[in-house]
């Protein structure tokens, strides 16, 4: 073994149970149909909903304008009946301006008030100057007998729907019923200007408010206004109103924004539960398979196919495909170049082992001397199979973990052809290089482009004559850099043109001595070039008349 070997460091139990209780972990983990992503999809979609159907729900501001509004045409009748009240207590002044008697405590006064009672449908409290009840419309109305008629409305049809949702919110409101901390509406048969606050600001010249609940907790309004006749405040118009309308109407809003929110919670929560489901149903299915990927033992898992998605799941599931090909490609190559170094161990490990056996047997000088040839061959040939298998293993981690830099390629390889033109000076070999006229610059590991060109130097000049000639050409053009070397020998059978670049593949001249060669020169240069992103080909030179007059290869590297 080279020295460089380490030695196998076996887990401690504690470690082993560990990533054994990890492993159970990551099997353990389920996947229903409505994930922690999916929830949270839902969750966030629903919340705006919730929320905004909460705070449509709480219609304060509606029952407050409802309440404005009404107070408003309460003022506006008031004002109406208190002016024609007014105008029929100036009855009593006579014609030369003196006032024999003005007061609104007269049949006229109450004709009046009854009759404008009935026009606006209001009931209304007549005070004098000192807070006592004059009239009361309600016993005016029903004194003269009036018959008061009015037109209903045809019977509301309601759907099955609002029907229930009414029985909803009834049933929601008995729960938590509504609470007004409003004053007791005066419930005394003959009410005076002391049960009505308001009345005192009447008789004072001003309009006044109020709101008030029955002890049924319903609503009313009372509104009142100066009576003034001749200048004079004559007393003061109460004019009061139940809620049940404005209860009614904020019952029917809530009612039908309870619809309105349910029908949109609904399909929120299909869009949401869809939206779940395109997402984190494929992200599943995609972690699902990285983990059988990762449990996967002699076995290949495909990863499911989302591109035709065109959004990021699909360029994710594009990348993990990638990713996983690329992962079972390498581990292809793993075991083929595990498979290819046992079988090259193999041959000069059989030949040592015989040699060894008879080396014992055999009392011949000459023969153990032989015997012990072969043996020292087989153990450098172990030794130089080892180092480069090495090496191999070395460039295949360095390629992947190592940063680029730039690199110009004049300068590496007329650095390359110095080494050469120094080492074989007494021979008959002679080195040219084509350079071009401007500097070619290159992202990559100068090192091993360095390395990939002395394999393809060493490489022809083991293959070139006497007097044979290494020529090496780089051009630069607009799809990036050709770099080519060539030699004067024999060329390359047609069928091994790229059966030279396998692992442990040797074609070497017969001068040379067998097992001086591991065979992966032209495979770690491979491999480097494609680590660059670029290609080595190798073809044969020849002349016009086909004869084959020496063997190319071909570099193209990106700029």
């Amino acid at each position: 073994m080279n020295a460089e070997a380490k030695p196998y460091v076996g887990k401690s139990v504690p470690d082993i149970k560990t990533e054994k209780r990890e492993k159970e972990k990551v099997q353990k983990v389920r996947r229903g149909p409505f994930s922690s992503l999916g929830r949270r999809i839902m969750a966030i979609n629903l919340f705006s909903v919730v929320f905004l159907a909460g705070a449509i729900l709480y219609l304060d501001q509606f029952r407050d304008g409802l309440i404005e509004a009404r107070f408003q045409a309460l003022t506006t009748n008031g004002r109406m009946i208190a002016g024609a009240l007014g105008e029929a207590a100036l009855q009593e002044v006579s014609i030369d301006g003196q006032v024999q008697s003005l007061t609104l405590d007269s049949p006229q006064i109450k004709r009046v008030l009854r009759r404008l009672s009935i026009i606006t449908s209001t009931p209304a409290l007549l005070f004098d100057r000192e807070g006592i009840l004059i009239a009361d419309s309600r016993r005016l109305i029903s004194a003269g007998r009036n018959i008061v008629s009015e037109e209903l409305p045809p019977p509301e049809v309601k759907s099955p729907v609002r029907l229930f949702f009414e029985e909803l919110y009834d049933g929601w409101e008995k729960l938590f019923p509504d609470k007004y901390d409003y004053p007791i509406f005066p419930t005394n048969p003959v009410p005076s200007g002391a049960d009505f606050q308001e009345i005192g600001v009447a008789i004072n010249g001003d309009n006044a408010r109020m709101t008030r609940q029955t002890q049924k907790g319903e609503l009313m309004l009372s509104v009142s206004v100066p009576v003034q006749g001749f200048k004079h405040i004559l007393g003061g118009l109460l004019l009061t109103e139940n809620g049940n309308g404005i209860d009614d109407a904020v019952r029917s809003a809530q009612v039908t924004t309870l619809i309105v929110f349910a029908v949109t919670l609904v399909i929120t929560l299909l869009l949401s539960l869809f939206l779940a489901r395109t997402i984190a149903a494929p992200i599943h299915m995609l972690a699902e398979a990285a983990d059988k990927v990762r449990r996967g033992i002699g076995r290949r898992i495909v990863i499911p196919d989302f591109s035709k998605r065109k959004d990021e799941i699909g360029d994710l599931s594009t990348s993990l495909r990638a990713m996983t090909t690329a992962l079972y490609d390498r581990l292809d190559a793993i075991e083929a170049f595990a498979a290819d170094v046992a079988h090259e161990l193999k041959n000069p490990l059989t030949s040592l082992g015989t040699a060894v056996q008879a080396f014992e047997r055999v009392k011949d000088e000459a023969t153990r001397e032989k015997l012990r040839a072969v043996i020292s061959s087989d153990v450098k040939r172990l030794d130089r199979l080892i180092t480069d298998i090495s090496a191999a293993s070395r460039i295949d981690a360095e390629l992947s973990r190592s940063e680029g830099e730039p690199v110009d390629l004049v300068k590496l390889i007329e650095g390359v052809l110095d080494s050469y033109r120094t080492t074989q000076m007494f021979s008959s070999l002679s080195f040219d290089f084509d350079r071009p006229a401007d500097p070619i610059v290159i992202n990559g590991l100068p090192g091993r482009i360095g390395q990939v060109m002395r394999n393809l130097v060493d490489n022809a000049i083991s293959f070139s004559p006497e007097n044979g000639h290494v020529v090496i050409r780089l051009v630069s053009r607009e799809t990036g850099v050709e770099l080519t070397v060539e030699d004067d020998g024999p060329g390359i059978p047609e069928n091994k043109l790229d059966a030279i670049f396998s692992r442990f593949y040797t074609e070497r001249p017969k001068s040379e001595g067998f097992g001086r060669h591991s065979g992966l020169g032209l495979s770690i240069s491979r491999l480097i070039i494609e680590a660059h992103g670029g290609s080595i080909t190798a073809r044969n030179r020849c002349d016009e008349k086909g004869v084959i007059k020496g063997a190319t290869f071909l570099i193209k590297l990106p700029k």
